[in-house]
């Protein structure tokens, strides 16, 4: 517990004190009434306070007017102690509710542990330690065993393992040497790191982290308004029943004290509190443990979205294969050598950050030379043109040799086929494979087995989509698409999907945010490396692994059960309680007893969203 919360604990308990010895205490009229006043203040006088303040400042119904008035009209009535014992009952449930609710930000405190103090930044021929913020691109900072990578950068000397948990939910160490890029929030664990840093803190991953953690409470979920909605008619609605209540029966009935003190029961009764902090609280507990686990959620919006999830598109290459391509085999024309095939590839693609580009240059085995390459165009989905030593070249798709008139000869076999072709004149084909992730089958049949439907869309050619679909078990694949035909499929697609379910797309973000967009709900793959990931999609899983999906669909089903089940028993509760009030079956203690028990047990119900990512 904190101060505030140990003062209210002890304020409970001086005033639960006072008022058991005040049974004891023979007194009458307004000296019974002074000492009841006691305990009275000492519980309440925040609660009395804060109804005033609502009131002058025109937020006049909520809970702390309800039970300012419900007490003081008890006092007036000369039901003094219940009135102290109202307002004790409802303090304890607030007390279990700040703590609850603080149990819930320090899951979400112990991400934010990822945020570093400061970077040891080389400075004219020596190491100051200086604040993360002041630290620019392209300065060499020091990473020492056992300290937190505070910026984005590359490895310029050094060997040592990182540990990704923070950032992944994945204990397993991840090793960089020389040359490897590696990410802020990271701690290094061995060996001591020279690293150049890529990118200023506030671009840097863990900014965007805490960021997107902190302001996920801003995109409320369809339930969550709807208890906003809910609170803004409700809690009028009953003070115009209670006063209807106080006033009407009477007229006809008499017995005016009877029904003023039924009317301040049913007041009693009538506050929201077991909805209003129990629904946002699942929501919170869930989007927390989500990030605990390296999956990240933009807000309880999307949360809910992925809930009702019945139809996930993804990508290929890098979001189910492993995205590290090699030349598997390379076929040249009659008269053409395969080295001159890959150097013609390998030039044309040197500019190229593509993974095939990739291959291509390390199968080649030459070094960059730009000086022999000259006008230079990319078309996406398609390929590359350049003059390579003057010559006019052509690498790419086949789509790409149709474009050109080039007459060639189709590479068959499980991978992607990139043709090459120098003045008009086909000079033979590459065939590039890919590696499936090892847990890519296992996440599609968790999918599956969970009634979702799946399929991949990808721009590699229809026979080795087919194979990597028929491996995996994908429902359906769309094959040589370019990045516009992803949008329009992904368009058929929602069409298509049942009502009141929703399609979320799985990419790498690297170029897939228009799909990412269009999606219902986007979820990035492999976001440690990619801006595009973190900036266009709605869920961000941080690491490559696509058994994440299948988690997070699990956490999400899991608030919005959690949601409902707190909305139907509190609102159950919550107008059999006011019936029975109205008729005077239940008196103000009960009433408020049943209000706390309400509350304590939706709350309770949420904080289980906080461990709905643990497998």
């Amino acid at each position: 517990m904190n101060r505030k919360q140990k003062r209210m604990l002890a304020r409970i308990l001086v005033s639960a004190a006072l008022l058991a010895a005040l049974q004891f205490v023979p007194a009458e009229g307004l000296l019974r009434l002074a000492l009841y006043l006691v305990p009275y203040l000492i519980i309440g006088y925040d609660v009395l306070r804060r109804a005033v303040l609502g009131v002058v400042h025109g937020e006049v119904f909520d809970e702390n007017f309800l039970m300012a008035v419900a007490t003081v009209g008890a006092l007036a009535l000369g039901e003094y102690g219940e009135s102290v014992e109202v307002m004790v009952f409802y303090q304890l449930g607030e007390l279990f509710q700040s703590y609850a609710v603080g149990k819930s930000r320090r899951s979400i405190a112990a991400l934010m542990d990822i945020r570093p103090d400061s970077a040891n930044l080389e400075k004219d021929g020596a190491v100051v330690t200086v604040s993360p913020e002041e630290v620019q691109p392209g300065q060499i900072i020091v990473v020492r065993p056992g300290e937190k990578v505070p910026l984005d950068g590359r490895v310029v000397e050094g060997i040592s393992a990182l540990n990704t948990s923070a950032l992944t939910g994945e204990s397993l160490p991840r090793d960089v040497a020389e040359g490897d890029e590696v990410v802020s929030g990271c701690v290094n664990t061995t060996g001591l790191l020279r690293v150049e840093v890529t990118k200023p803190f506030g671009q840097s991953t863990v900014s965007r982290i805490l960021d997107l953690v902190e302001n996920s409470s801003m995109k409320k979920a369809r339930a969550e308004n709807f208890i906003t909605r809910f609170a803004r008619w409700y809690t009028p609605a009953v003070c115009i029943g209670a006063l209807a209540l106080a006033v009407l029966p009477p007229l006809f009935l008499g017995g005016w004290g009877e029904w003023v003190r039924r009317a301040l029961t049913f007041l009693v009764i009538s506050c929201p509190c077991a909805l209003v902090i129990s629904v946002p609280l699942a929501f919170f507990g869930g989007i927390g443990g989500a990030s605990r686990a390296g999956i990240l959620v933009k807000g309880g919006n999307y949360l809910e979205a992925l809930a009702s999830t019945r139809t996930v598109v993804f990508d290929k290459t890098g979001t189910l294969t492993q995205g590290v391509f090699e030349v598997a085999r390379v076929l040249p024309a009659p008269g053409a050598e395969e080295s001159r095939v890959l150097e013609a590839a390998a030039l044309a693609e040197q500019f190229s950050s593509h993974p095939i580009a990739l291959s291509l240059r390390r199968a080649a085995g030459i070094e960059a030379a730009p000086d022999r390459v000259k006008e230079v165009t990319e078309t996406a989905g398609h390929g590359v043109t350049a003059l390579v030593d003057g010559v006019p070249t052509a690498v790419g798709s086949a789509r790409l040799m149709e474009q050109l008139g080039v007459a060639f000869r189709p590479v068959e076999g499980a991978g992607s086929a990139v043709y090459v072709a120098q003045n008009g004149e086909f000079l033979g084909g590459v065939l590039i494979s890919d590696k499936e992730k090892p847990t890519a089958k296992a996440a599609v049949k968790a999918l599956r087995d969970g009634g979702v439907r799946t399929v991949m869309l990808t721009g590699d050619g229809e026979a080795a989509a087919r194979q990597t679909a028929a491996s995996l078990g994908i429902d359906e694949v769309h094959a040589q698409l370019l990045p516009g035909d992803k949008v329009a499929c992904v368009e058929q697609l929602l069409a298509q999907k049942p009502r009141r379910t929703t399609l979320a797309f799985v990419g790498d973000g690297i170029n897939d945010a228009p799909v990412l967009s269009r999606a219902d709900v986007g979820i990035a793959m492999g976001a440690m490396g990619s801006d595009a990931a973190i900036e266009a999609a709605d869920i961000v899983l941080m690491d490559d692994d696509p058994a994440k999906l299948s988690l997070a669909m699990k956490v999400a089903r899991r608030c919005l059960a959690v949601v409902r089940q707190n909305i139907v028993f509190a609102l159950a509760v919550k107008f059999g309680c006011l019936a029975l009030g109205a008729f005077g079956l239940v008196g103000m203690q009960a009433a408020i007893f049943a209000d706390v028990g309400v509350m304590v047990l939706a709350v309770l119900n949420s904080m289980r969203t906080l461990g709905a990512a643990k497998n």
